[in-house]
């Protein structure tokens, strides 16, 4: 598969080869020196249905790096013609008239399919509801072979909110690519990546990579054998507005907290990684520790994100 004018929808869709050829670009964003001609007359659209800080603001940079303008639709589309009532359909289809790709982040999952359907241009998956987030899976996994130097033989601790984390739905696909990898899944009963019973499509797809699952109560002490062994410790927030009731928040918000003394159990090699934002789950304290990658992850984002931009459009 070649990515140039193809949509970028779903981590599976990426190739052990179309990993290497974004690591490779990516390599190559970090030692150029001057990247502004790579895109020069291409119009980027960033369109965002739901709040962004890191996605929205590092595919803005990503694309102006690489000399390219962009349409920003990133402070709320209740400033744009959603709010008189416009379909996402007839959106996405007139801002093709204008830019060559799309960026798209939206409440629903399977909307970015939607759009993509109806594109003229293509179409990047900024994240769907609780789907999937490719372009932070391609990033994080950039930075986990940064960090650790491989991207097989690895022991990953998936934290937090597994039900709808879309970073974690993303990335555990990639890593589920390669050859010895295994996967400890640490939440809350109501926040496993199994939600469904057991028969959850993306559990069914890994499952013979899940080495273990904890589902904890009183905190990530439970999980201290799988925080003990871990080559990358992959943190996520409960996230608060995927819940319909209060109470129900209020019951895990505090079940998976990283502090410094389980930080003192991980091995000196292991990492410790974050889509971000996070809010209670990792003190500022760790930020200080080697092992604590997650803002190198950030500065990781800009470079998978011009690669990815320059091998869809074309250069």
């Amino acid at each position: 598969m070649t990515l140039k004018n193809q949509h970028v929808l779903t981590a599976s869709q990426f190739s052990e080869a179309d990993l290497a050829a974004v690591f490779m670009y990516a390599d190559a964003m970090q030692k150029r020196p001057d990247t502004r001609g790579l895109l020069a007359g291409r119009t980027l659209a960033c369109v965002f249905y739901e709040p962004s800080t890191r996605t929205s603001s590092s595919f803005i940079a990503a694309m102006t790096k690489l000399g390219g303008g962009v349409i920003p639709i990133t402070q709320g589309v209740q400033f744009s013609s959603v709010s008189k009532g416009e379909t996402l359909e007839d959106t996405i289809t007139t801002l093709g008239q204008y830019a060559d790709a799309i960026v798209l982040r939206h409440p629903e999952t399977g909307a970015v399919a939607r759009a993509a359907a109806v594109s003229p241009v293509p179409v990047i998956n900024a994240g769907d509801g609780i789907g999937e987030h490719p372009s932070q899976a391609l990033l994080d996994l950039y930075t986990i072979k940064q960090e650790t130097g491989r991207t097989e033989n690895l022991k990953v601790a998936f934290v937090g909110d597994l039900a709808h984390g879309r970073t974690v739905h993303s990335l555990i696909r990639l890593l589920n690519r390669y050859p010895g990898n295994e996967f400890h899944l640490i939440s809350p009963w109501l926040l496993r990546l199994d939600r469904t019973g057991g028969d959850s499509p993306l559990y069914e797809e890994v499952r013979g990579k899940v080495a273990q699952t904890y589902h904890v109560k009183a905190g990530l002490q439970e999980a201290i054998g799988a925080i003990e062994q871990a080559d990358v410790v992959y943190m996520t927030r409960v996230q608060k507005e995927r819940f319909i009731d209060a109470e129900g928040y209020a019951e895990v918000k505090d079940s998976c907290l990283l502090n410094p003394e389980l930080v003192s159990c991980m091995k000196p090699s292991a990492r410790i990684l974050h889509p971000l934002p996070r809010v209670n789950e990792i003190p500022t304290v760790i930020d200080a520790d080697p092992r604590a990658a997650y803002f190198r992850q950030v500065r990781a984002g800009l470079h998978v994100r011009m690669a990815l931009l320059s091998l869809v459009l074309g250069v």
